[in-house]
């Protein structure tokens, strides 16, 4: 019983760890993707407009 507190705050710290690490994952593929997807809603956008 005396190392619950540290067994609970390193499952929170490697919950944290996991969280930035999607985090980082998530903003590189919006970084690489972002100019890709935003170019179809363009293109998708301005067959709209001229129909």
């Amino acid at each position: 019983m005396l190392f619950a507190p540290k067994e609970k705050g390193q499952g929170l710290v490697e919950y944290a760890l996991i969280l930035v690490l999607v985090a980082v994952v998530v903003i590189a593929v919006l970084l690489i993707l972002g100019p890709i997807i935003g170019n179809v809603f363009t293109k998708i956008n301005s067959r709209l407009v001229t129909v």
